[in-house]
């Protein structure tokens, strides 16, 4: 499947010439190893790929005693996975690097070495276990790896035209017309409750099933749980009941993370380890308050107001909706055609998220709760701000409607209130593009553009 992150791939490879290695960090499922082995292929003339959930001891004792003699260790490599290594055209992959440090810290003098270029792939790559007993190599570049964003999902079921048509009216601030429109919400809807983890991409495509898809999404979600009894060490139970308290909260009018819901008295303290465990593992995205929609809108954070969404809204579906196990035919059949009633405004504003991260944006809201002001409560679904700053009209207030009716009480009195801080008020909404009273109207799919 095609991926938009194979082009930094490529710039990486032109630009760093051999002098850095390239992590890239994504949750479990999300396709990097394959995006690694398609570029290796592609790109150099010969490759290795070292999998350390699979690796033998025989494979990491080479690390262990040969580090001081680079010689000996890429002949070794190259008799064991029977694979010619040439200088300057060969890439080493190492994948799950996490799972063996070691490795990792063994980037410094492998790239300082010369000979090969250097690729790993993994996750969890913050947390103490996996950092405690080495030294991080500065000579390694990050790059964050998505879910598939919905240009990829429509250059997967078959149409490399659609996008180009809505980039081009967006650029041009026109509608879409009705039935150019109505074609983009229908392919819109399925990449919603499919989602962008690609083997349910892979099995929608062949199928069109949707019970075979649920049933991936729920191997994957299994396969999370499992990863936080295994990884999160000390603190599991509070990771677990983060990750399945998602749905409930995000259900909720304001969506925000109520930490008393999982106990009384709870903290954010207590609970900082597990948010940060399942941010890294990048299973959620988490989304914080900025109290003054200004310039630096991390300045203004409040770290103990916070919305966690699901980092893949189709793994959100299948979260949400498992009362017997498995999400029935009928809920995503309504949910393809646009007739389910309750619980879609989470969704909907999920989906958001997870479109705003894939195009690089911090997640900000703005949540002023005063019972002494009327004119000063208002809850903002989210801020961004724009790419290049000036003197004012900087941040950008989007409201996120999943019905046709609705009301934009909030948005107005943000409008009103922060005038000079206020650059395009957006909404993001089913219907076609528009513009009304100074505020502009973006159908979802037009989201990744902002």
């Amino acid at each position: 499947m095609k991926r938009k992150i194979y082009t930094e791939l490529l710039k990486w490879k032109n630009d760093s010439s051999g002098k850095t290695a390239l992590l890239i960090d994504g949750a479990r499922r999300v396709g990097k190893s394959y995006i690694a082995e398609e570029f290796a292929k592609t790109e150099y003339k010969s490759y290795i790929i070292i999998d350390f959930n699979r690796a033998g001891n025989e494979v990491k004792e080479l690390f262990n005693n040969y580090l001081n003699d680079l010689d000996t260790l890429f002949m070794y490599l190259s008799a064991y996975y029977n694979v010619k290594l040439y200088k300057g055209n060969s890439l080493i992959i190492f994948d799950e690097v996490q799972l063996f440090p070691r490795a990792r810290a063994a980037i410094k003098y492998l790239v300082a070495d010369g000979r090969y270029s250097y690729m790993e792939t993994g996750s969890l790559m913050s947390i103490k276990k996996n950092v405690s007993d080495i030294v991080i190599p500065s000579e390694e570049r990050h790059i964050k790896m998505y879910p598939m964003d919905f240009e990829e999902f429509l250059w997967a079921i078959g149409n490399d035209t659609l996008m180009d048509i809505i980039k081009n009216r967006y650029a041009g601030k026109e509608p879409m017309g009705q039935a150019m429109h109505r074609k983009a919400m229908d392919f819109f809807r399925q990449y919603l409750i499919v989602g962008g983890m690609p083997q349910a991409v892979e099995e929608y495509l062949q199928s069109h099933d949707f019970n075979k898809v649920d049933q991936i999404k729920r191997d994957i979600l299994t396969l999370y749980r499992g990863d936080i009894t295994k990884h999160a060490s000390g603190y599991e139970m509070k990771v677990a009941g983060i990750f399945d308290e998602i749905p409930a909260q995000l259900q909720k009018h304001e969506k925000k993370f109520k930490l008393s819901s999982l106990k009384k008295e709870a903290r954010l303290r207590d609970y900082e380890d597990a948010l940060f465990w399942l941010q890294d593992a990048m299973i959620i995205n988490t989304c914080f308050n900025s109290t003054e929609p200004s310039i630096g809108l991390k300045l203004n954070m409040d770290r103990t107001t916070l919305k966690c969404y699901m980092a893949d809204t189709g793994l959100l579906i299948s979260h949400a909706f498992d009362e017997k196990g498995i999400v029935s035919e009928d809920i995503y059949k309504k949910l393809l055609f646009d007739k389910l009633e309750v619980n879609k405004g989470m969704i909907v504003e999920n989906i958001v998220a997870q479109m705003l991260t894939a195009a690089g944006h911090k997640l900000y809201f703005y949540s002023n709760s005063s019972r002494l002001d009327k004119d000063s409560r208002m809850e903002i679904d989210f801020l961004i701000s724009k790419n290049k700053i000036s003197n004012r009209h900087n941040i950008s207030p989007i409201e996120v409607k999943s019905g046709k009716n609705y009301t934009l009480t909030s948005l107005r009195k943000f409008m009103k209130k922060y005038s000079e801080q206020t650059y395009i008020p957006y909404v993001l909404h089913t219907g076609d593009y528009r513009e009304d009273n100074g505020i502009v109207y973006l159908p979802l799919y037009m989201t990744p553009l902002l």
